[in-house]
């Protein structure tokens, strides 16, 4: 077999072993949201405004027990979704999974990122979510997904960060060095880790790690052994992860995580360094905040196959003539307290309370304000924060 074929023969196997996500089956939709898997949502992050269509189709590329993929259809009910995976083993927890809640607008195939080009079509979103860094060569997969990418599509991406994972790695070597010529026995993988966590002091760096970020998934041995005895793994910084961006021939719309690459969440005491880091590109800042802030675990990130139209709020004529409606992941509301797309809490002026209840997908922003007394820059605010949608005239 060629190298690829050994590591995704490899791979497969650890998950015939250990299926994985390990979550549990439901008779009925999932609970909650992920708004990156939300159409509606991900389109209004990524260009400012709601979608033409909704009748689109989904890729779940390594869709490995169907979690996300049974997301996918049920949080977007027009959509006709594919998912793949190396594992035959995930691939029947997937069916299954599907099957029982009602996902039934989904197929499954026994397929290879690299071999995705046998599926027909194109897909307006891809969902690549922890595999390309499971990969022998992640350039080769997100180049094969991308020549699946419709115009106008959007691809969800999830790869590990090295500066947060060191003990991660440290942990992964250690296991392998003990287990000798039985590396690759996922099964022995675990048993010798679990011994080493119970063996080695409280005061261990690579057990306080574990205790204070990974325990609580852990103690299911799919998931140690996904994170400890991974026959393939490739960690990334910011450097090297747009290599793989750049190699893809998409354009970076940016992180699912915003807030994250802010500088002034870490330098506001000093603003005379903030304002150095003007001169920095974009790329040079997100490397200074990982820098600073190495508790980078992954990045999770959009990417879209030009043309891909943004909108532009700033006429006042365009946006009182928009035609608006809540954001679909959001929690809570009617209320003038709820959870916004992240799970956050958000409070609402009495004024953006009404105007909220009026967005009904019907009226302009124009006719909604005759009855609420709201600026536009406060209608602006609520775009912003991913409360509402837009639809331009």
């Amino acid at each position: 077999m060629s190298d690829s074929q050994t590591v995704s023969a490899a791979v497969a196997k650890l998950y015939n072993t250990y299926p994985f996500p390990p979550e549990a089956l439901l008779d009925e939709p999932p609970p909650g949201y992920n708004w990156r898997w939300n159409w509606l949502a991900a389109h209004n992050f990524c260009t400012g405004q709601k979608p033409q269509r909704q009748d689109i189709r989904i890729l779940d590329a390594g869709c490995g027990t169907g979690v996300s993929t049974e997301y996918l259809v049920h949080l977007n009910p027009q959509a006709s979704v594919v998912g793949i995976d190396l594992s035959t083993g995930a691939l029947d927890v997937a069916k299954e999974r599907c099957q029982r809640s009602g996902a039934n607008r989904v197929e499954f195939h026994h397929l290879s990122l690299f071999d995705v080009e046998q599926l027909p079509g194109e897909f307006d979103l891809i969902n690549c979510v922890g595999v390309l860094h499971h990969t022998s060569d992640p350039i080769r997969g997100i180049q094969a997904l991308a020549k699946k990418l419709a115009p106008d599509g959007l691809m969800h991406i999830f790869v590990y960060g090295e500066l947060g994972r060191w003990e991660i790695q440290l942990m992964q070597k250690a296991i392998a060095l003990l287990q000798g010529d039985k590396k690759g026995d996922y099964r022995d993988g675990v048993q010798v880790g679990r011994q080493i966590f119970a063996s080695l002091p409280e005061n261990n760096r690579i057990v306080k790690s574990e205790k204070q970020r990974w325990s609580l998934e852990n103690h299911k041995d799919e998931h140690f052994a996904d994170m400890y005895v991974h026959p393939q793994e490739i960690d990334y910084n910011i450097e090297t992860l747009f290599e793989l961006i750049d190699a893809s021939g998409l354009e970076f719309i940016g992180f699912s995580n915003p807030s994250f690459w802010d500088l002034e969440r870490l330098l506001a005491k000093a603003p005379e360094l903030v304002e150095r880091a003007k001169g920095l590109s974009d790329r040079q800042l997100y490397r200074l905040i990982e820098l600073l802030d190495p508790e980078v675990t992954h990045y999770e990130f959009f990417l879209g196959r030009p043309p891909l139209i943004k909108a532009d709020w700033s006429d006042d004529n365009a946006l009182l003539a928009g035609i608006p409606e809540l954001n679909p992941c959001i929690e809570g509301f009617p209320s003038q307290c709820f959870f916004n797309y992240n799970y956050q809490i958000v409070n609402l002026s009495v004024e953006e309370f009404e105007f909220m209840q009026k967005c009904d997908a019907n009226s302009t922003v124009a006719e909604i304000l005759t009855g609420v007394q709201l600026g536009l820059d406060e209608v602006r605010k609520l775009l912003q924060q991913q409360l509402i949608l837009l639809t331009p005239a």
